[in-house]
């Protein structure tokens, strides 16, 4: 027997300011999360945003449909409900960063990956007062505490709907330094991306592309690009 799918109940979608942010409501009833939590975010282009996936339903409601809601759940349901120990989880990325990893041979690739990855942690250092070590291989590069520490507080000032959303940008790139850029428009979406896949790209170029890996990249991509969209609909207080 397959399982229960919730169908589209209501006519009209609309967004209403009350107290602590705006909410989505459905023929006048207020969304709630997974979790029964009242779906309240914090500004009207993240709650107009939501309405829109809502009001896009047709028949049985999808969730992968849903990014923009997606994200507020975990917001709500996960990120408050743990949120030390995601702030936490996060922050250790800054401890093996993607950046810190180099290629020992060979050396176009260890070139590339200065020119790309180097003016990130140049502007890391000036902006967050962090200077992350380098090493060659896969051998561990040891970080110091007190840079650790400045990258923890960095996320730490994320409020739960920011997290959820950077949670993503760390995920799909597997860089702490890179996501931080891009929430801060030090680089765009698509050059953040780029930057995280130096190393395939330059596999690509010497062995061909392999299928399977360009339609996982490309759903990644796109998953990188919609959780930096949520990332600005966040802060988005007009």
């Amino acid at each position: 027997m397959s399982g229960w799918k919730a169908k589209r109940f209501w006519k009209e979608t609309s967004v209403a300011e009350i107290d602590g942010g705006f909410q989505v409501l459905l023929d006048g009833r207020q969304v709630k999360t997974p979790a029964k939590t009242l779906l309240v975010v914090p500004t009207r282009a993240l709650a107009e945003a939501i309405a829109q996936e809502w009001d896009a339903q047709e028949g049985e409601v999808d969730p992968t449909t849903m990014p923009v809601t997606r994200s507020a759940n975990a917001a709500l349901d996960k990120v408050a409900a743990q949120r030390d120990e995601v702030v936490a989880m996060l922050a250790s990325y800054g401890g093996t960063d993607l950046l810190c990893y180099r290629a020992s041979e060979p050396a176009e690739l260890l070139e590339r990956q200065q020119q790309a990855w180097d003016p990130l942690l140049d502007w890391l250092a000036t902006n967050h007062h962090v200077r992350l070590a380098v090493g060659s291989g896969v051998m561990h590069v040891a970080q110091e505490d007190a840079g650790q520490e400045l990258l923890h507080t960095a996320v730490k000032k994320l409020n739960n709907f920011e997290i959820a959303a950077f949670h993503d940008l760390v995920a799909m790139s597997g860089s702490l330094v890179i996501a931080l850029a891009v929430s801060e428009g030090r680089v765009d979406v698509a050059e953040g991306w780029r930057l995280s896949r130096i190393d395939e790209t330059w596999q690509e170029e010497q062995w061909g592309k392999d299928e399977e890996a360009t339609e996982l990249a490309e759903k990644k991509f796109k998953e990188f690009t919609t959780a930096a969209r949520i990332l600005g609909l966040c802060r988005n207080v007009s």
